[in-house]
């Protein structure tokens, strides 16, 4: 499998995921200003979209959407238990967070990210996460990770989201369950690995 991929952004998520599920894959860095490769292949011709991330198949199928790939990875390594069953409720409230960080999260944070939105739609957002927050910081009150106390593909989702708190100056310190969550994610070995790989960790 490879995985396209550009530093830092939700593409991480994924990356993550392989790592926790102990897949053998390649990584190739995307440049989406120019949608370019490192390798100089021609991004949309592998993702017609644009955007990260990708997940090229050994069978040449492209995967693209982070939930979409996060979920096939998860079932493809059951052992790992980064997703409930098929069918199950538990596997269904993976699926609501899953499309809640997605949609209220995921995209309140993408005006932060260009430098031409009006500071009045930026305090917006940032008003919107901090509502959003309140819901996820009492969810992870009493547990570990955010379905419970397993790991989840959820929680490399979130992680890779909220690690975008910090160089868009948002605090995240008024979520005291948030900010514990998110070292103890930090501190896994496999988003160690990610992190270091995309060179957002020294090694």
């Amino acid at each position: 499998m490879k995985l396209y991929y550009s530093t830092g952004a939700c593409s991480l998520s994924p990356h993550i995921v392989l790592r926790e599920a102990g897949f053998p894959f390649e990584l190739e860095r995307v440049n989406l200003a120019s949608k370019k490769t490192a390798a100089d292949e021609d991004y949309l011709a592998v993702n017609p979209k644009g955007y990260v991330p990708a997940l090229k198949l050994d069978s040449g199928d492209v995967l693209t959407e982070g939930p979409a790939i996060v979920q096939y990875l998860a079932d493809k390594a059951p052992e790992k238990q980064l997703a409930p069953a098929a069918g199950t409720m538990e596997r269904y409230r993976l699926v609501e967070w899953l499309n809640f960080i997605s949609t209220e999260l995921h995209k309140q944070f993408s005006p932060l990210f260009k430098p031409n939105t009006p500071e009045e739609t930026k305090e917006a957002a940032r008003n919107t996460i901090s509502t959003r927050l309140n819901i996820v910081d009492k969810q992870l009150q009493g547990r570990d990770y955010l379905t419970g106390n397993q790991f989840s593909v959820a929680d490399a989702y979130l992680f890779t989201v909220l690690n975008w708190a910090r160089p868009m100056k948002f605090d995240l310190g008024q979520w005291p369950a948030v900010e514990t969550y998110m070292q103890r994610v930090a501190a896994r070995p496999a988003v160690q690995e990610a992190m270091k790989a995309e060179g957002l960790l020294k090694e």
